[in-house]
């Protein structure tokens, strides 16, 4: 784990224990979140930040966290770290001892002066966790060292084949040996097992691909000319290249099957490298503005120092090259915008998706009251707020923030997909910047859209089961969509029998469309038709109140509020409870089981 903690969560049960959690949380980089300022029910808390995954450090019973994660845990090699802390600094891995929960109990006991409480055997019996090499080394073959530990514990005689200081703490058995090996990897070889074997990341891997490459072609091409040149895969770094192909799919794959990150450089800094090409190309510089890319990315990264490995290898669309070291430029990520619905409000409604990429963001754009939702999963974050109105400028900056490399979150209630940002974050996309469109940095970073709960899916929910057949979703705003169409829309809804929900029914302004609606609906469905008026949904002075269609009034409707109205299958039951439901009736509509019921259908 990197000595940074930046995804780690310091979970504070007692106000009487923040000072030692904001202790663990300044040497880990980490937020604090206190259970009586910041959320009510410490479990659900605990289980949303597991299934973001947070590393989750808590100063609380070690009992209670078990618990709590209890129904969420089935596969250790996903899951993220967990650690019990004491007020008196005691670290306590509890789950994922080797995926860094180990890491950070020690680093929360160098902090606090105590010792970690590791009770992985690996580390207990051995002094070191066979399948968790330090930073800068990957495990060629993870999947022996389960038996390979087991082989030493047994007291096996073992080798351990080139430098390895990680592993010194086997040295300590008269069982292991050590014999000289090759700098770029490590060979730990116990009696009857498999060898483990460990390679040093020290190769940085340019790449240069035109406009499409097929993905498999510039594996293919990177996996046989290294193998020529006796490399292993598991000795590249990084994957670099200029910063135009930061979206070219087919340099993220190659990362992807490598294991390790895609960076990115510029070309006025790849122009600087053109003394210390190998071969380069004025065709290429006709292309890109430099004369070679795969040579120029490997060395700006691998450092002043650094010669070629392998000078550039073409296929028909794609070129490699490598050096090694790893004092050069780092590169640049390519940056990411995820378009993130966080639902009504309340925590427990959020996907883990969501969640996970909210806390992996740097920076948080969104209309100030949906950042606020957020509540402490906002902190630590760069917030950019934006009133009512500004969406355009809203999505714009958070585009053009993501193409300077950072990875954004545009906050969106409900689901960013209706009736919220991602549409306009892709509409942005698709105009040309000299016609309103972004930059050419922020039309290459990746986008993701993260769905959220919407209002409708919450209010039916909330009632009963009112989006039970068929329906549609309706916005009676005549801002961007024209009042005749509006209009054409609900007729066209009316006659076709749907359940609608009407999204933005009123403002300051426009108080006459949902009057004008309601008429519409009159004239094609009866006025004992079910109605749901659902406002601030999972947030604080939640109401759910139930009407006709007859009965429904344009005064007790407000922005805030969700506007369904039922199709000639639904119904209402009333329940003996008052709590239960729309003031104690639930909303619902027909599928058609009844007529299965009856026999009408086989």
């Amino acid at each position: 784990m990197p000595e940074a903690f930046p995804a780690a969560v310091v979970v504070c049960l007692l106000p009487s224990s923040l000072a030692p959690a904001e202790r663990a949380a300044g040497a880990l980089g980490a937020r604090v979140d206190l259970r009586g300022r910041d959320f009510g029910n410490v479990g659900d808390h605990l289980r949303g930040l597991f299934a973001a995954g947070a590393s989750i450090v808590g100063l609380m019973s070690g009992a209670i966290m078990i618990r709590a994660l209890a129904p969420l845990l089935a596969d250790k090699r996903v899951e993220p770290p967990v650690v019990a802390l004491t007020d008196a600094g005691l670290p306590v891995p509890l789950l994922g001892g080797h995926r860094g929960a180990n890491a950070l109990a020690r680093r929360l006991a160098e902090t606090f002066g105590t010792r970690a409480a590791v009770t992985t055997a690996g580390e207990t019996r051995l002094g070191v966790a066979l399948d968790e090499p330090p930073e800068g080394w990957t495990i060629e073959t993870p999947e022996c060292a389960k038996a390979a530990m087991a082989g030493l514990l047994e007291g096996r005689s073992a080798t351990i084949s080139g430098e390895a200081p990680w592993l010194a703490p086997l040295l300590d058995s008269p069982e292991v040996s050590t014999v000289a090996g090759d700098g770029a990897y490590v060979v730990l070889a116990v009696e009857g097992q498999e060898p483990l074997i460990y390679r040093r990341r020290h190769v940085m891997l340019g790449v240069g691909t035109s406009r499409g490459c097929p993905p498999d072609e510039l594996i293919g091409l990177a996996a046989r000319t290294l193998a020529d040149h006796g490399i292993a895969e598991g000795e590249v770094a990084a994957v670099h290249s200029i910063d135009i192909k930061s979206d070219e799919a087919a340099v993220h794959a190659l990362a992807r099957h490598l294991g390790a990150p895609a960076r990115f450089h510029g070309a006025r800094d790849l122009a600087a490298e053109e003394r210390r090409l190998a071969s380069p190309s004025e065709a290429v510089r006709s292309e890109v503005g430099v004369p070679g890319v795969a040579e120029a990315a490997c060395l700006r990264a691998a450092g002043p120092g650094a010669e070629l490995l392998i000078a550039k290898t073409k296929s028909r669309n794609a070129t490699v090259a490598a050096a090694s070291g790893l004092s050069g430029a780092p590169g640049a990520e390519r940056g990411r915008l995820a378009v993130v619905g966080i639902g009504p409000g309340r925590a427990d409604w959020r996907t883990p998706e969501a969640s996970r990429l909210v806390a992996e963001s740097d920076e948080l754009v969104g209309y100030g009251p949906y950042l606020d939702l957020l509540g402490p999963a906002a902190r630590g974050k760069s917030p950019r707020a934006f009133g009512l109105g500004e969406e355009e400028a809203r999505c714009r900056h958070a585009l053009e923030r993501a193409g300077e490399g950072r990875r954004v979150a545009l906050i969106c209630s409900g689901d960013g997909g209706i009736y919220a940002m991602g549409a306009l974050v892709m509409e942005l996309l698709g105009r040309d910047p000299e016609n309103g469109g972004v930059g050419a940095a922020a039309r290459r970073v990746e986008i993701v859209h993260a769905p959220g709960i919407s209002a409708l899916q919450a209010a039916s929910a909330r009632a009963g089961a009112m989006l039970g057949h068929d329906f549609c979703a309706i916005s009676l705003s005549d801002l961007l969509t024209r009042r005749e169409v509006v209009l054409k829309r609900v007729r066209a809804a009316a006659e076709g029998d749907f359940v609608i929900a009407f999204y933005n029914p009123v403002s300051r302004r426009r108080r006459t469309l949902l009057a004008e609606a309601r008429e519409i609906l009159l004239e094609n469905r009866p006025s004992d038709t079910p109605v749901l008026l659902a406002s601030n949904l999972g947030r604080p002075g939640e109401t759910l109140r139930r009407r006709t269609l007859a009965a429904l009034e344009v005064d007790e409707v407000d922005m805030l509020t969700t506007v369904i109205v039922g199709a000639s299958g639904s119904r209402v039951w009333i329940s003996g409870d008052i709590s239960a439901g729309a003031e104690g009736g639930w909303i619902y509509t027909l599928r058609g089981y009844s007529r299965k019921m009856d026999g009408e259908l086989p």
